[in-house]
């Protein structure tokens, strides 16, 4: 009896992982590039925001994990085999969601850049939640492979509990140049190939489909 009891739990779980690759092999479907492209328009703007409307040479006091470069995702990437691509997406909606949430900080009430970075936030959060609703609930419920959990962990730690030796300096301009060539990756089928020649990986398909890449 309990042998059979077992067997009918792993073959609900390998029905379970069966009925979501569909799920995971699929395209980004155009609902999702709709926002996306809305997001690029407004990063397209970044350098008069960013750069233009700063002193020279400021920056803001981010976390670590929030320089969030295309290196970082083919370290991940090279370091994790197999590492799934919904993984760096969310931590991807995760990471620029605190970058603008910490520009939004510094800046005055009168800043001609807070009304850029308010549309920034509420047009990311408006991609996300097309992002949640297009993928089944499991997919989010699912384990992270133990080096990214420990990244969501530094990211949603409290302020004040961060060691002074997390805390990294970056330009708002290099925080969403950042933010915008991850994005040109890890959604680039939205994406006109000439938009996406600045990535430095391309995608290798295993025959198990698996989304996993490798910089070349």
């Amino acid at each position: 009896m309990v042998q059979w009891s077992t067997s009918v739990r792993l073959l609900g779980g390998l029905l379970g992982l069966f009925l979501l690759m569909p799920v995971l092999m699929a395209p980004t479907p155009p609902s999702m590039c709709t926002p996306l492209k809305t997001i690029n328009d407004s990063l397209s703007h970044r350098r008069r925001y960013m750069k233009h409307n700063f002193p020279v040479n400021y920056t803001i006091r981010i976390h670590r994990e929030e320089v969030f470069k295309l290196s970082n995702i083919s370290k991940m990437r090279l370091q994790m085999e197999e590492l799934d691509e919904l993984v760096l997406q969310r931590m991807w909606f995760l990471v620029n969601q605190g970058v603008l949430k910490k520009i939004s900080r510094v800046l005055p009430e009168r800043h001609p850049s807070r009304s850029y970075t308010a549309e920034l936030e509420w047009r990311l959060r408006d991609a996300e939640g097309v992002f949640v609703e297009l993928h089944p609930a499991e997919v989010f419920q699912r384990e992270l492979p133990d080096a990214i959990q420990d990244i969501w962990d530094c990211l949603t730690e409290e302020p004040d509990r961060v060691p002074e030796t997390s805390w990294r300096f970056a330009s708002p301009k290099s925080l969403l140049d950042n933010f915008c060539h991850t994005m040109h990756c890890l959604f680039s089928e939205c994406f006109e190939a000439t938009e996406t020649t600045d990535c430095e990986y391309k995608p290798r398909i295993h025959v198990t489909h698996s989304l996993a890449t490798t910089l070349k």
